[in-house]
């Protein structure tokens, strides 16, 4: 089935209003639903806006009432691994809950295909390398544990209720589309690579390395990024691939791997400033190494990462904070 309109939830965050770019710059007819507590107005990027919570089950299941949509992509989710453990109570309410009310919703209402930002933090730590979906899911966050528990009530929702899914394990996503005005924005930042970058741009007053004492290259953690492009690209991919199969899971990376330093390197190349970070203690949950086997994900739905050049990725983020220097306007 050819799909024309689609409803972005969490469109206004970081992944999803690259998507939302994306699919709207592929023909499709973008409505974005989001409640702003994370997300940016001016990142905006559709047809259609409607500010609201999934957590306000009664108003979400109006909206599917009265509006049909070819397919749902589920991007918003609280998503930092330490508050996660801080405050679980939070991760249990605008995960779970969240996606069980947007569930219930699709059942009756007759929607029946979703695609659901998901993440590695499923796997927990690594028993082996690069990560292939049969690997163990044993995470030690609440934040793995609910995005975990999400993919159980799409793969159950899915038997009874015939609900197609597509779960796209994410490494690390990266990377911008300046010239379009979109870019990384959170507060608090916790990525690595726009935190180098504001370092170098003196938009921050310091830069911290959690670690130099893993059994890596140079004893800091080791990361697989993946360009938000390249992300978008999968989920319409995987959209698609819904019509074949009912249930799909698949990494979404590039199965190679960056050090924390050498991620510095490349902003000092390339910035040209001489960047001398501090040295924190490890945090807790933080793996050595997180790398994806993602050949399911190349042979199934025909994708392979084309935007996820380090250099290039940087040299995104650069520019979008040498244009935007405090992220969004409010």
């Amino acid at each position: 089935m050819k799909i024309s309109r689609v409803l972005v939830i969490g469109g206004a965050g970081y992944v999803g209003s690259h998507f939302s770019f994306f699919a709207g710059n592929n023909g499709l007819k973008v409505t974005i639903m989001d409640n702003l507590s994370k997300g940016h107005r001016s990142a905006l990027r559709c047809s259609e806006f409607i500010e609201a919570d999934l957590l306000n089950y009664d108003n979400f299941l109006k909206h599917l009432s009265d509006n049909k949509y070819d397919a749902i992509f589920h991007f918003a989710a609280s998503c930092l691994v330490g508050e996660s453990v801080q405050d679980p109570a939070q991760y249990y309410k605008n995960n779970i809950l969240a996606a069980f009310n947007m569930l219930e919703a699709m059942r009756l209402t007759g929607h029946d295909k979703v695609i659901f930002s998901s993440t590695c933090a499923v796997y927990g730590y690594p028993q082996r390398l690069p990560l292939d979906e049969n690997h163990p899911k044993n995470p030690i966050s609440p934040y793995g544990r609910t995005k975990l528990a999400i993919e159980w009530m799409l793969e159950d929702y899915n038997v009874a209720y015939g609900i197609r899914s597509a779960q796209l394990r994410y490494f690390n996503a990266a990377g911008c589309e300046p010239d379009f005005g979109l870019g990384e924005d959170h507060k608090p930042e916790t990525h690595l690579i726009p935190n180098v970058v504001r370092f170098a741009l003196k938009l921050s007053d310091e830069l911290t390395i959690f670690g130099d004492d893993y059994p890596t290259r140079d004893g800091t953690c080791v990361r697989d990024y993946i360009h938000v492009m390249d992300l978008a690209d999968a989920h319409l991919k995987a959209c698609s691939k819904l019509d074949e199969v009912p249930m799909i899971r698949y990494n979404l990376g590039t199965g190679r791997g960056y050090t924390n330093l050498e991620v510095v390197d490349s902003v000092r190349r390339i910035s040209g400033v001489d960047i001398k970070p501090k040295y924190g203690p490890r945090r807790p949950g933080d793996p050595a190494e997180l790398v994806a086997d993602a050949a399911l994900a190349h042979e199934n739905l025909d994708w392979k990462p084309t935007r996820s050049d380090l250099d290039s990725i940087v040299k995104e983020v650069i520019k979008w904070f040498s244009l935007c220097p405090q992220g969004y306007p409010n």
